[in-house]
């Protein structure tokens, strides 16, 4: 069921997904720089993003992020094996007991890893396999510049760009969606994390020996 979320979540400030450095000038990587808050710690408001001229203005922190889909009752247990998940890619339920680490994968990971990294208040950004490579490159800056962000690309999405969180979804046209930076800033850290301040480094960054099916 989609659902119009409007919360303002303490999620780690996001890059602007274009030729940020040209329009930040002075500011420079301040919005990339913004630290992600530990648990219980007090978050400052996000500054309003960046757009490009000509652009849409990005959302803002009453905006409805359209087709913002969530997801209430996941399971919340480390499991062994495969878990037949009812999303794809999932946002959230049982799950491995080591995360995948955040940052930016060339080929696809263990889902039930990377659930685990949403419980940690990661956003994790699925792409299809065959998105145009400039775009790729894009998502790459993003993941690097943002320690719980996942990156990964995966087969069978029912778009091209999948943001997901524990418990919310949206699907993307392309990177330069503007839903996928206020999803980032949402949900990175965000209110509905089941672990907030648990790391999403130190887990594991290794890929399984073949890609899993859709």
């Amino acid at each position: 069921m989609a659902v119009h979320e409007t919360g303002w979540g303490p999620g780690r400030v996001v890059g602007v997904l274009a030729v940020g450095a040209v329009l930040l000038g002075s500011i420079g990587g301040g919005l990339a720089g913004a630290s992600v808050a530990a648990a219980g710690g007090d978050v400052p408001s996000p500054p309003w993003l960046l757009s490009l001229p000509g652009q849409e203005r990005p959302l803002g922190p009453d905006d409805e992020i359209d087709g913002l889909l969530t997801f209430e009752g996941l399971g919340l247990q480390h499991v062994r094996g495969p878990v037949g998940y009812e999303q794809h890619p999932p946002a959230g339920g049982d799950h491995a007991g080591v995360w995948q680490d955040c940052g930016f994968y060339p080929s696809q990971v263990v889902s039930e890893q990377a659930v685990h990294s949403l419980e940690h208040g990661a956003v994790w950004v699925t792409f299809d396999p065959d998105l145009p490579r400039a775009q790729v490159e894009r998502l790459e800056g993003l993941a690097a510049d943002n320690p719980y962000l996942l990156v990964s690309p995966m087969a069978g999405l029912p778009s091209p760009v999948v943001a997901s969180a524990w418990g919310v979804q949206v699907p993307l046209d392309d990177v330069d969606d503007r839903r996928l930076e206020a999803f980032l800033v949402r949900y990175q850290q965000g209110p509905q994390t089941p672990e907030p301040g648990a790391p999403c480094s130190g887990g594991t960054s290794a890929l399984p020996d073949a890609p899993t099916g859709a």
